[in-house]
């Protein structure tokens, strides 16, 4: 699939061969790159309603997108960094923090950049639906003021639940996905600033998530899962 993950299409029994049609019954695993062993899921069996209007008719179970996760979440592709480099829309300082948060003015009277260091915490749970699925992500945000000699400054560290969907279409013999995010909640885990009301920062949190990483991860999910 690509740097992170590999897929195996493997089929658990004979080609079923009828008259008006062919039933293959495969079974499909993502796991992360150069590691095969077995995640941790059950696949549980399922047959397609029977339909003539089209010449193909392809169906995939919630094991598939379950494995994907585990897959995915094994390799590291969850914990991404949001920095000064990579912004596309604004550059986030403790400065724009601060004019938000008084602990940080106060904690950080010279401006720096910040960076910001995500990542999921547990495997995110697939929940399937017709035409998508809901991904639940817990995770943590921890965000870092950069000094100029290039060294990190932990602010402060956030839990974060986010409910996403993603909508599902197949084009070019790919399975292609559209992320969109439902809902975010955030708390205070750890502060070096002292508390604060996380209502404070919601805002721009989401914000920055919307602009920077939901529209990195469609990137990825535009180029596809390869079908057998």
């Amino acid at each position: 699939i690509d740097d992170l993950a590999e897929i195996d299409y493997s089929l658990n029994s004979l080609p079923a061969v009828f008259r008006p049609f062919i039933d293959l019954d495969l079974k499909g695993i993502v796991y992360p790159a150069g590691n095969y062993s077995d995640p941790p899921y059950v696949a549980t069996p399922f047959t397609i309603p029977d339909q003539s209007d089209s010449m193909l008719y392809l169906a995939f179970s919630e094991y598939f997108f379950q494995t994907s996760s585990f897959a995915y979440y094994t390799a590291g592709a969850f914990n991404i960094t949001v920095a000064e480099e990579t912004c596309s829309y604004f550059n986030i300082s403790t400065e724009i923090f601060g004019s938000i948060i008084p602990e940080v003015a106060k904690y950080s009277v010279t401006p720096y950049p910040v960076m910001l260091k995500l990542m999921a915490t547990e495997i995110p749970i697939i929940s399937l639906e017709q035409d998508s699925f809901t991904v639940e992500i817990q995770g943590s945000m921890e965000v870092f003021a950069v000094l100029p000699d290039s060294t990190t400054q932990s602010l402060f560290t956030m839990n974060i639940a986010a409910n996403t969907s993603i909508a599902l279409n197949i084009f070019d013999q790919k399975l292609m996905g559209s992320l969109c995010l439902n809902r975010l909640q955030f708390s205070l885990a750890h502060s070096n600033v002292g508390f604060f009301e996380i209502s404070l920062l919601e805002n721009i949190l989401s914000y920055i998530l919307q602009t920077e990483v939901i529209p990195s991860a469609n990137a990825k999910l535009s180029k596809g899962f390869p079908l057998p």
